[in-house]
């Protein structure tokens, strides 16, 4: 899952009362798939990236460049079938002499490519950083022209209006049964035998090919919420390349939490999210009318959600697409004003705003971004697509339904508002049939690494805080900057001039906060930052309204 703080929005904690996966043994890199890897980087060092025009549909201006990187399908047949990675460049803006190399960065997803990245290069508070460096952005195997992976025909995808229940019946538990086993077997029949080898493991060697083909010697990158996971398995598996290391919004590495339990902890987390939404609503009940408490708040959604199940506004949004355009507030909360604002609208009779926001992806031109800047929309297919071989592949999953239903039922008690949404996302990982990767032991000892920097929100929902204390106490001499209060999903060059501060001065020097006395009196490096402002509301008219200090 992407981070919004750079790009726009787009998947902890310990669940003693649920059963726990058997743990996975720690990864040994297979001789063939490490010597494979290595062939693979030397090759691309000697070939290097011929970089030119961007492809038209890349849609990116004249100014950035695009070029191709081949790697293994599979790594232990490095002679193989080889696959094109896009990727995309901004050269450094500063003098050469200053230039410290290529910045390579993952957004995350799975499922989610990053060639817009070199863009960033016109923002403010990279202009510094883009200065000093190469912006490289890609797409990972699977994902656009990166050799994509297909699960369905585009004939057959639900688009909408669609039900969301948070409490399903037997009959829609069927339903969606019999549909994520259609959804599995529809990836083995349309990726074929090739399905298997799209998993996080070679998402983190084909970044060792990446350094080599763009003739880096170490490798300086920045990873968002699942980009994290291949961060830190990258850190693992090739230490002695890392040069810099910024992991934004990170995932629980441990094994035994990929993937089913972080998803349970992420629909725990995000319940906690949706609760300072609607806070925030009520805190401006003077421009919404939505209710004067969190509680009542929630009862105007439900309402309009019942309406919707009725009537779809539109004939296209009904709850499904309702509560997918809502989740988006749990990611970031400059959302925050148009959804409300379409909530609003609608309970005043004007649907509009909420057809808008809310309507499927297929069936719109353009996808509004929080700025409600018009950019593409992305191809849902194909994101979904590789989102799902990647998890499904990585790690074991419950194989029994039964199982699914105990845990998200006892979780949906409490934390109704993604649970079970989540869970029918997943649930053909219950029915995939493609061989299950062992989940890498995410570690490594003191004076391996060069400090990695992590930046955390402590509210974030996608990926709770809790994974960002576990990553830093895997990754030796690790920092830890937390923005405190605060729940935006990836706050690397955000609104908080703070976090900008921290994640610029590493980038340009590897400073990191000094070391303090942590649990145990061990040392650990941890700074802080106050929260972002909350965002304005917006009233029906369009006008800012400013709160008044408090």
């Amino acid at each position: 899952m992407p981070s919004p703080a750079l790009y726009g929005a787009l998947s902890a904690l310990l669940f003693t009362a649920l059963p726990a996966l058997s743990p996975a043994p720690a990864y040994d890199a297979p001789p063939s798939e490490a010597r494979g890897t290595l062939l693979a980087a030397r090759r691309a060092a000697a070939e290097g990236i011929a970089f030119g025009s961007c492809p038209a549909a890349e849609r990116l201006p004249p100014s950035v460049a695009c070029g191709t990187v081949r790697v293994p399908l599979d790594y232990a047949d490095p002679d193989g079938p080889r696959i094109p990675l896009t990727v995309s460049r901004v050269r450094a803006s500063g003098p050469a002499a200053d230039r410290q190399g290529a910045l390579l960065f993952n957004p995350g997803g799975p499922g989610a490519s990053s060639t817009y990245f070199p863009l960033a290069a016109e923002l403010p508070e990279w202009r510094r950083i883009s200065a000093a460096y190469d912006l490289v952005g890609y797409a990972p195997r699977g994902v656009g022209r990166s050799a994509p992976v297909s699960c369905q025909d585009p004939a057959d995808r639900v688009t909408g209006p669609t039900p969301a229940p948070s409490r399903p019946s037997e009959v829609y538990k069927r339903e969606r049964i019999a549909r994520a086993k259609t959804y599995a077997e529809g990836c083995a029949r349309r990726t074929g035998p090739a399905l298997r080898h799209y998993h996080s493991l070679n998402n983190a060697r084909d970044l060792e090919v990446l350094r080599a083909a763009l003739g880096e010697p170490r490798l300086t990158y920045l990873g968002g919420s699942y980009g994290t996971y291949i961060g830190g398995l990258y850190a693992t598996l090739f230490p002695h390349r890392v040069r810099r290391m910024v992991l934004d919004a990170p995932v629980d590495p441990r094994p035994d939490r990929i993937w089913y339990h972080n998803n349970l902890a992420q629909s725990e987390a995000f319940e906690r999210r949706w609760a300072d939404f609607r806070t925030w609503v009520a805190k401006h009940d003077a421009v919404y009318g939505l209710g004067g408490t969190a509680r009542e708040v929630g009862a105007r959604y439900e309402r309009v959600r019942a309406e919707l199940a009725a009537r779809p506004a539109g004939g296209r949004v009904g709850p499904g697409q309702l509560h997918a355009s809502m989740l988006d507030t749990g990611y970031d909360d400059r959302f925050w004003p148009l959804r409300a604002g379409a909530l609003a609208a609608y309970l005043k009779g004007d649907p509009k705003p909420l057809i808008a926001q809310a309507a499927p992806p297929e069936t719109k031109e353009t996808k509004e971004t929080p700025e409600t800047a018009e950019t593409p929309a992305p191809d849902p297919g194909n994101g979904r697509a590789v989102y799902t071989a990647v998890e499904c592949n990585d790690a074991p999953w419950p194989e029994e339904f039964a199982v699914w239903d105990r845990d998200n039922t006892l979780l949906a008690e409490r934390a109704p508002f993604e649970t079970w949404d989540n869970a029918w996302m997943n649930l053909p990982c219950a029915y995939w049939k493609a061989p299950r990767q062992r989940p890498l032991d995410v570690r490594t000892g003191p004076g391996v690494l060069p400090p990695v920097l992590i930046l955390a929100a402590e509210r974030d929902a996608a990926t709770p805080y809790a994974g960002a204390v576990e990553l830093q106490r895997r990754l030796s001499g690790s920092a830890l900057v937390t923005e405190r209060d605060a729940g935006t999903h990836g706050i690397a060059g955000g609104p908080n001039a703070c976090v900008n501060g921290y994640l610029e001065r590493y980038l340009l020097t590897g400073a990191v906060p000094a070391a303090e006395k942590g649990p145990e009196m061990t040392p650990v490096r941890r700074a802080s930052c106050a929260p972002h402002p909350e965002p304005d509301p917006v009233s029906l008219d369009g006008r800012a309204v400013k709160t008044p200090a408090v």
